[in-house]
């Protein structure tokens, strides 16, 4: 490869990552913003724009990958090393929510047009690992719950979700909204609310 096709590709790379950060940072500003809108806070004309990604919906969905991946990797370090499976679920929870917040409003672009199916397969792998911690939880009876932990799995990804929507309706103050989120989560796996409430304070302080 020459000097001048490697420069040429390190240069697209910076243009394509430029654009998909002023595009995150747009739609999060504007959901409704536009490719030309993006082009033009990105310094860029539109054909650049179209020449990384054919149409809004690929550009978006490019987003969404790389905001599961933030979650997966966030889930999985908030869990390392943790041996109680009540402290595990709590510090993941709160990493991921701290990534889960950026994205609120890409979430909800996200159940438009890449649709909650897509989102769901793309969480998978998050989805997975957090079974095996729940049912670790309940075959210890540090969680008690009706549901089996795929089961459970799901009720606690729709709640993170749920809690995302609220947030962006004004229904809850994004500062509290990862703690309270480590709350509910542990309190629906049957973790008494006393106890969820301390141990994720002592974890937050």
């Amino acid at each position: 490869m020459s000097a001048m096709t490697t420069g040429n590709t390190s240069r697209a790379d910076v243009n394509r990552r430029r654009i998909l950060d002023v595009a995150l940072a747009e739609l999060l500003r504007d959901p409704d913003a536009s490719m030309d809108q993006i082009a033009r806070a990105a310094g860029v004309v539109r054909r650049t724009v179209y020449g990384h990604f054919p149409s809004r919906e690929a550009l978006i969905s490019t987003l969404v990958d790389e905001a599961v991946l933030a979650l997966a990797t966030a889930h999985a370090a908030g869990r390392e090393g943790v041996e109680d499976p009540a402290e595990a679920v709590a510090r993941s929870v709160l990493a991921v929510w701290e990534i889960a917040d950026r994205y609120r409003l890409l979430v909800a672009l996200a159940q438009r047009t890449v649709t909650m199916q897509g989102i769901r397969e793309r969480l998978a792998p998050v989805r997975e690992s957090a079974v095996g911690l729940l049912q670790r939880g309940l075959d210890e009876g540090v969680f008690a719950s009706p549901l089996p932990a795929p089961a459970l799995a799901y009720v606690n990804e729709q709640i993170l979700f749920a809690l995302m929507e609220a947030v962006n309706d004004g229904l809850l103050a994004p500062r509290e909204a990862g703690r309270t989120a480590a709350v509910t989560v542990l309190t629906a796996a049957g973790v008494p609310a006393s106890l969820a409430s301390a141990l994720v304070a002592k974890l937050s302080d």
